[in-house]
Parts: C-alpha cells; structure tokens; sequence
C-alpha cells in the first residue's frame, strides 16, 4: 500500500482486500491456461468460489491460511479439530515444506485427485449448504406419557 495515502480503518482494510482479491485472481488466470485443469467442468466458477472462500479465511491478509485460519474454518464448518490434527492437515496440502497454505496449494488441493481431509470437509459444507437436514418449525408438543 502506497505510503503517500493516508487511509484508516475500513478503507485501508477494503483496499488490502482489493488487492488481495486481485492477485488471487491473476493465480486464477494461471489454472484457466493450465492445460492440467482444462477439462474440468465449470472451472471459472469453482475457482471463482474458491477464491471468496480462500479470503474468508485469510485472518492476515498475508495470502496464507495460517493455524489460526484453518482453526476459524473448522469451527465455522462444525468440525473443530486439534492443534495436532490442523498440523497434519496443512502438512497434507503443502506436502510438508510449510506451516501456511498458500492459494496455489489451496486450489490445487480442492482440485486434485487426491483426497485431503480439508478437501473432504470443504467439499461436505458444499453439500451441507445445500440441503438443510434440520426439520423447520416447532418442535412437536409431547405430554407427560411420552417422556422416558
């Protein structure tokens, strides 16, 4: 961010996020011209999808998910998970040279062959979003016969 503007607070923040969407959207560019993942269905859109999901959780707006980010994805997705078990699933995206993963990692991960067990917790939210399980309404009224 250019030293000479003076913004603060939300319009520094809306501008880092700008930025942060834009190269975001350049490594998007990068898998359109990939021969490896042309064939692969509604490819802008997954990437378009991927990338508001990448920067939802990019806590430093450093273009990392850091353990605090994966943290915050995983109580968001209902599966909190263990310090242990966060490491090991970075592990699994970066292929152990890192403790961050970075969009390039993220998008080949989500769409790869291989089955990561971040990518199998994503791709169950997607389903989860879409099908609501939880009956709507009232509960049913119960008497005092029908308790165990």
């Amino acid at each position: 961010m250019p030293s000479n503007l003076d913004l603060q607070g939300g319009k520094a923040f809306g501008l880092l996020k700008a930025q942060q969407r834009e190269k975001l959207e350049e490594i998007n560019k990068e898998f359109m011209e990939d021969q490896k993942y042309r064939d692969e269905e509604d490819l802008p859109e997954k990437l378009d999808s991927l990338k508001n999901k990448y920067a939802e959780f990019d806590l430093n707006d450093q273009g990392e998910i850091d353990m605090m980010g994966l943290k915050r994805m995983m109580e968001k997705l209902g599966v909190p998970k263990t310090h242990l078990e966060m490491k090991k699933m970075i592990s699994e995206v970066t292929g152990g040279c890192s403790d961050t993963i970075n969009y390039r990692d993220f998008v080949k991960m989500m769409l790869g062959k291989r089955s990561a067990v971040l990518k199998l917790v994503m791709m169950f939210e997607d389903k989860a979003n879409g099908a609501s399980c939880k009956a709507g309404g009232p509960p049913p009224k119960r008497d005092i016969t029908s308790l165990p």
